[in-house]
């Protein structure tokens, strides 16, 4: 914002409250209440406002106070967000970020636990990222503010407290590109957002039973970096996917779709997907757990694979 005076933030409580998970505390007294401001509840109206402002000219970045309320929204993302710079004939470009929390955890219950990927990934126009760490998150958004394209960021409910250790320096993570998290040989696993937790503490228990599984964070869910993710199922010959989206029609889905698409021939075993059930999140915290993949869950999927 300080870059870039046509960069705005659109939501519920972002301002003197400073966001329901307090990512944009301060803002407002920095920038004040017109480039950080606060709405009412109404989902519907302002992301059509703030698409409408980048139509203008403004690069707005909206908050939805929780991904399930922007299902209020679908709408203004869809045939707006998604389809205006074509159905303008290229006139008008909609640099809007729309990013809030969302994910499974801290007993919220079914509403307030979607993970609302899977709804938007067939929207035409509309890119989508996931951060899983603080270093990817700033390199995410500000790669997400600076693009032309409407862009979705995905952050999950329970990340927000971790804490690392970032440059001072300028960084910009590209949209597109995959990450990996770490190299191996045996199997290819691939996972986004809080997964990525999930399976690394999966990776500690496979490599003192002699496993060596390369994990890689997806991060771009639309469009896929399949030069990483084909690169890695050239050399390792097998995949797990562990997501914590719905198994039907899921992130899970479209990317085991793409991989066999595109790398059948190297594969030495079908592409296995770990899912959340599909079933409405349990408000209950032991049954909230039960509903998404648990590391003992990754560590027999490999097993089973590298049989």
């Amino acid at each position: 914002m300080d870059r870039d005076p046509r960069v705005c933030v659109v939501g519920e409580d972002v301002g003197h409250y400073g966001g329901s998970y307090k990512v944009t505390k301060d803002l407002a007294n920095k920038f004040g209440d017109l480039r950080v401001l606060d709405t009412p509840i109404a989902e519907n109206s302002f992301t059509g406002m703030a698409i409408g402002a980048a139509m203008t000219g403004l690069r707005p970045v909206i908050e939805g106070m929780n991904m399930g309320f922007l299902l209020l929204a679908f709408n203004q993302i869809s045939n707006n967000c998604g389809m205006l710079h074509y159905t303008s004939g290229g006139q008008f470009t909609i640099p809007v970020v729309i990013r809030g929390p969302g994910g499974v955890g801290r007993n919220l219950g079914a509403e307030h636990s979607q993970r609302l990927e899977s709804y938007f990934q067939s929207i035409p126009g509309i890119q989508m990222v996931a951060c899983s760490t603080p270093y990817n998150a700033k390199g995410l958004m500000k790669a997400a503010i600076r693009s032309e394209n409407p862009v979705i960021l995905f952050e999950h409910v329970l990340l927000y407290n971790l804490k690392e250790t970032i440059p001072d320096e300028e960084y910009v993570l590209s949209l597109e590109e995959a990450e990996m998290v770490r190299p191996g040989e045996h199997i290819t696993i691939l996972t986004y957002s809080r997964m990525r937790y999930h399976v690394m503490q999966a990776a500690k228990t496979l490599v003192n039973k002699g496993y060596d599984p390369e994990v890689i964070d997806i991060r771009s869910l639309k469009p896929f970096d399949l030069y990483t993710i084909g690169n890695s199922i050239k050399k390792t010959h097998r995949v797990l996917i562990v997501e914590e989206c719905m198994r039907t029609g899921g992130i899970g889905a479209s990317l085991t779709a793409a991989i066999n698409e595109n790398f059948n021939d190297y594969l030495d075993a079908p592409v296995k997907c770990l899912s959340s059930q599909d079933v409405p999140t349990p408000y209950a915290g032991t049954l909230e757990e039960w509903t998404v993949v648990q590391p003992a869950q990754i560590v027999t999927a490999v097993e089973q694979l590298c049989q």
